[in-house]
């Protein structure tokens, strides 16, 4: 029989129940039933003391393990047997822990019980957010720039940056007149930074450091340190004159190239022959050259008469020839000169997308003074008159009928300038006319214009939907408002 209630039980070393032991002993006395855990909710992160910062999910083993050393000087005195989490609202800034623990009490009996510690989740901003939020605090800078008026280049950089996540570990993104700064809190991330530009773009770089502090007793040295990175004043659509050594190494081209799009190398095409050719960046720097006109130079043109040429002979020591593009001869007309009878000759690559009365973008080079070092040496006769560029298309039916959109870094600036609206639009008209360009770059469907038919064959280049993705939206109204930033 139980001594103090008188129930008969099985025998046990100090003759009592149960009921009786429990109301005798409490195992959990000592062990404190809440506790208080600090989260960062800019970069959702736990805080474990005395000053480490962690990344946990919720009901994961780290954040089991950080609850546990909270209460682990208390649970020495007793055997842990199992610890788990009770479901709480992600929202509720609770976690609850459902702890079973033994301990020998009298006479040797083992007693077993089961209680529940509440941990209260604070919000407290860690080091590395405080300085992010400051914007001030630095270590390094990447000061990537491009000496060019237009800033196609950039926004196929911005893309990049997007799809492969270079951006996360930036304090501040600041745009200025030819370029982008990146803010770094470390100078390993400002040299994965340079890197990554160094694999997309043809570029070079250099770097410089600056002492902020020496500390002699622990011999600590405090550097701020800058890298400057040039891009290739090179764009889509410029007409580049080659000097006559590059010209021969690159399978004997004529010297006026179109630019046909910048990747990691420079692509360039030869109107007159088909003849491709590629530039990395250290073989731009050891034979410059730079564009003959500016995108503002463009003039239209309409196509009177156009033929087609059949495959042309190659020359001696002639590189690849593009198969994407047909070779054709045409002449053309300004727009602006429609009441004369002034028709320019001209051979062009452009043949696959050209028809009589077509308009096209292009550059007259017989009516403009050339102001380039390479170009002022050639004959004259080698010289084309007109270098055909593109073909045009009615802008505002494009916006109309573009059901897709591209995100964008934030990054502080003054302001989007009607110069710069038109230069984006220029971009994404690229976008839609190039695949190769296309392939490196996530394309986000626009759900709020209607898809059309793509059995237009006569419009312009169109994105279909195959290389759009969805864009992600996660409504917050089923974690509530702050409560949704603690879920990982």
């Amino acid at each position: 029989l139980c001594c103090q209630c008188g129930v008969p039980i099985p025998p046990n070393p100090a003759n009592m129940c149960v009921g009786c032991l429990r109301a005798q002993v409490d195992i959990t006395e000592g062990i404190p039933k809440q506790g208080t855990l600090h989260f960062c909710k800019q970069c959702e992160r736990y805080l474990q003391p005395p000053g480490t910062w962690i990344q946990c999910s919720l009901e994961s083993r780290e954040l089991l393990a950080l609850c546990l050393k909270k209460i682990k000087a208390s649970l020495s005195r007793v055997r842990l047997i199992d610890a788990g989490f009770i479901w709480t609202e992600p929202h509720s800034k609770r976690l609850k822990l459902k702890l079973t623990v033994q301990k020998e009490v009298i006479n040797g009996a083992v007693l077993q019980q089961v209680f529940v510690v509440e941990y209260i989740v604070q919000s407290q901003m860690c080091e590395d957010c405080h300085r992010i939020e400051a914007k001030d605090f630095w270590k390094a800078v990447v000061q990537v720039r491009q000496k060019t008026l237009h800033k196609k280049t950039f926004y196929y950089l911005e893309q990049l940056i997007l799809k492969h996540r270079i951006h996360q570990n930036t304090l501040r993104i600041k745009e200025i007149h030819d370029g982008l700064d990146f803010y770094y809190s470390s100078k390993q991330h400002a040299q994965k930074m340079v890197d990554f530009l160094q694999c997309t773009v043809p570029c070079r770089s250099k770097s410089s450091q600056r002492l902020i502090s020496h500390d002699i007793h622990s011999n600590v040295y405090n550097y701020k340190s800058t890298f400057s990175v040039e891009i290739v004043p090179i764009c889509k659509d410029n007409v580049v004159c080659l000097s006559p050594k590059l010209a021969q190494s690159l399978g004997n081209m004529s010297q006026i190239c179109v630019c046909i799009r910048v990747t990691s190398t420079i692509h360039l095409i030869d109107p007159s022959t088909l003849q491709i050719a590629e530039i990395d960046g250290n073989t731009y720097w050891r034979h410059p050259f730079n564009s003959l006109f500016h995108p503002k130079q463009l003039e239209e043109f309409i196509v009177m008469d156009i033929s087609r040429v059949q495959e042309k002979r190659k020359g001696a020591g002639a590189g690849a020839r593009s198969s994407k593009h047909t070779l054709a001869e045409a002449w053309v007309q300004k727009t602006s000169e429609l009441n004369t009878d002034r028709q320019y000759f001209c051979c062009t690559h452009l043949g696959h997308i050209l028809n009589p009365g077509d308009l096209v973008l292009g550059f007259d080079l017989a009516n403009c003074n050339l102001n380039d070092e390479f170009a002022n040496k050639m004959n004259p006769h080698n010289i084309p008159d007109v270098v055909l560029i593109k073909k045009s298309y009615d802008r505002t039916k494009r916006q109309r009928r573009r059901n897709w959109k591209l995100k964008e870094l934030e990054r502080d600036r003054e302001g989007m300038g009607s110069d710069d609206e038109r230069q984006y639009q220029d971009f994404l008209e690229d976008l839609e006319e190039d695949e190769a360009i296309r392939k490196n770059i996530n394309i986000y469907r626009n759900a709020d214009i209607p898809v059309e038919s793509d059995t237009d064959d006569d419009g312009p280049p169109r994105i279909s939907l195959a290389e759009m993705l969805e864009d992600l939206h996660i409504s917050q109204d089923a974690t509530g408002g702050e409560g949704a930033n603690m879920m990982t």
